[in-house]
């Protein structure tokens, strides 16, 4: 028994009050999406006694939008997840129907893996893992108040009015505050796909001092397979040449069900159009902020009117269904504009719908008033993760997860805290623009918001986060092991690069491969940085035989892309700088001279922890940190 749980059972013994609906856990998880189920198993897992509330327990790992995991940018938190010792990764690849990698043309800086899930199968598996987990204790029940005890403790306290208590909470709600679909004028106060919301618990979070936002978000119909004309459709299967999500899944299995693309026409846009009135995102009747790289199918006919058509993808639920998801085609239209909307696509045009699209409202925080652990800066032991904080998907939430749920367990135990940076991992830019950058809309990741993409590749996820998670305590021998297998592959591929390599070798293959030839020798390293050369070339010559092939990948990136991967490691290093540069907790930044009017009001209310964050704060300029940077040295002396 843990020191914080007696003082706790010999308190209320003393008082004579000992009840039996109060239990003490160290860390309580509100909410079981895909936030909570990172946050409970980290907990869980470092030796946390651990208590998961869901407001319903099929609501655990739920795909309630599109049920595929990756994509663009989160397939790299995805991998990051993976390599830090959590669960999404190795989740997804039991639970796969395919496997693709997006963006081969642009270069590995955004090559993104992503998996079309089984829904149901996706739910259970995870299930099964949070139920087979010591110290973590899955429960129904809607949390409708989280109290400060004034003695460092929470109080949880359930619909049912059930209590506990709790040394850190980590709220993961979701969609569920406050939460109504909108299907035209069809209005229910309900979460995602009929399940109950969450109804009072916002009220607790007003009362504890947090700003509260108003966010939405959709999702498209759901549609039956055998009533689309797959002949006007393009197939899409998966890709058997790409690696699983997890490093200690070994392989890919083969395709166990296809996709399909298709598009809207000039009729989707007619019907959308002639009834842009019932749209509840254009009457009136949705108040919430909407994301703006996921747009209902009426909106992006409203906003890109020049455009003819647009891609819609229709994409499995699960193997034990006929159902398939519309995925490009969200909508909050009435039933009956839903259907012409659908019947006009290509393929779609005798489509029999099963599940009717819908709009969804819901509260969420402004995560300024979040540290970098996603820890509340005024009310200490208190975590929040997911889209409570204002993001938007299943990977960027599972990634604040891990991360809450580590320094939930890292409070209790009282250790240093952990946190992620922009230069090691994306996990680390999303949390730092969350917290720093006051988000008007849902916030969703994509590549272009990492500066430093190119070090932070899907593929080298387990090179920069794997020695870190170890360290935390998450990644296990297994894991581990396979990690350093890696590293020794690499290394002893390494040692080939600076072989000379004569003419005569190396001649054919570069005449098959429109190489020019030299006449002279050539290091194994600069016949790599050939454009047409790749390390599977050279095994021909008798180089990186016993080398497998992730290994190999590492290796050829390092030697093509050098230069730039160099110009990267120096702009790192000079934006740490500022990083490393810390500002006092109790700055008052109304008093600094010099700074503009709006740079003092943004700098005191998000009280960045370095002159870096204060830098990506929205108002606060170059002059204005070259200010602070003097006001520093003329009064703060380390």
């Amino acid at each position: 028994m843990n020191v914080e749980r007696a003082w706790y059972m010999l308190q209320n013994k003393s008082n004579g009050i000992m009840m039996t609906n109060s239990k003490y856990y160290d860390v309580i998880v509100i909410g079981a999406g895909h936030a909570g189920c990172e946050a409970a198993l980290a907990a869980a897992r470092l030796g946390c006694d651990t208590l998961m509330l869901a407001t319903n327990l099929d609501t655990v790992a739920f795909l309630a939008c599109n049920p595929s995991v990756g994509g663009t940018a989160k397939g790299q938190i995805v991998k990051e997840i993976d390599a830090l010792g959590g669960e999404m990764a190795v989740n997804a690849d039991k639970s796969l129907l395919q496997m693709r990698m997006l963006n081969r043309g642009k270069g590995p800086a955004v090559y993104s893996p992503r998996a079309q899930v089984d829904k149901n199968a996706y739910h259970t598996n995870m299930k099964r893992t949070i139920e087979s987990t010591p110290n973590l204790h899955l429960r129904q029940g809607e949390a409708v108040s989280v109290a400060e005890n004034g003695d460092g403790s929470f109080t949880v306290t359930t619909a049912v009015d059930l209590t506990y208590r709790c040394k850190a909470a980590v709220l993961c709600c979701g969609v569920y505050l406050n939460s109504r679909t909108l299907v035209g004028e069809c209005v229910r106060d309900s979460g995602p796909n009929g399940f109950a919301n969450a109804k009072r618990l916002t009220e607790s979070l007003i009362n504890m001092g947090f700003t509260v936002l108003r966010f939405k978000t959709g999702t498209p119909a759901r549609v039956r397979l055998d009533s689309i004309d797959l002949s006007k459709t393009v197939e899409q299967r998966g890709e058997d040449d790409v690696r699983p999500f997890s490093y200690i899944t070994q392989s890919v299995p083969a395709t166990k069900r296809s996709c399909y693309l298709t598009y809207s026409t000039e009729e989707t846009k007619r019907i959308i159009l002639d009834n842009k009135s019932l749209a509840p995102i254009y009457n009136g009747s949705i108040n919430g902020v909407g994301p703006r790289y996921c747009p209902s199918i009426e909106d992006k006919v409203i906003r890109f009117a020049d455009k003819e058509r647009h891609q819609i993808f229709l994409e499995p639920e699960s193997e034990d269904t006929c159902e398939f998801y519309v995925q490009g085609a969200s909508s909050s239209m009435p039933a009956h504009i839903q259907e012409q909307i659908y019947r006009s696509i290509e393929g779609l045009e005798n489509v029999e719908i099963m599940r009717d699209a819908y709009a969804i409202e819901y509260d969420c925080i402004d995560a300024t008033q979040l540290d970098s652990t996603l820890m509340a800066k005024h009310i200490p032991g208190l975590f929040f993760a997911g889209q409570i904080n204002g993001t938007s998907g299943y990977e960027e939430a599972a990634g604040q997860g891990i991360v809450a749920g580590i320094n939930a367990e890292r409070y209790v135990h009282g250790k240093t805290p952990f946190t992620l940076r922009r230069d090691n991992s994306y996990i680390g830019v999303l949390i730092d623009d969350i917290t720093t950058k006051e988000n008007t809309e849902p916030y969703r990741m994509m590549t272009s918001r990492a500066e430093y993409r190119l070090v932070l590749r899907q593929d080298n996820a387990d090179m920069r986060l794997t020695e870190i998670g170890r360290r935390i305590g998450l990644v296990d021998e297994h894991r581990y092991a396979i990690y350093k297998q890696k590293l020794s592959q690499i290394e002893a591929g390494r040692k080939q690069l600076a072989t000379v390599v004569s003419p005569k070798t190396y001649g054919p293959l570069f005449q098959q491969k429109n190489e020019a030839l030299t006449g002279a020798g050539l290091t194994v390293d600069e016949m790599l940085r050939r454009p047409n050369i790749c390390c599977k070339d050279l095994r021909t010559l008798g180089f990186f035989e016993d080398i497998d092939d992730d290994a190999l990948y590492e290796i050829e990136l390092e030697c093509k892309y050098r230069g730039y991967i160099e110009k990267e490691q120096q702009a790192i290093a000079q934006a740490n700088k500022l990083e490393n540069k810390t500002l006092p907790d109790d700055i008052d930044y109304l008093k600094i001279d010099g700074l503009r009017i709006e740079a003092r009001q943004k700098l005191n209310k998000i009280r960045p922890k370095n002159l870096g964050q204060a830098g990506r704060i929205l108002g606060v300029s170059p002059a204005d940190i070259q200010i602070l940077i003097v006001y520093l040295a003329q009064n703060i002396h380390n």
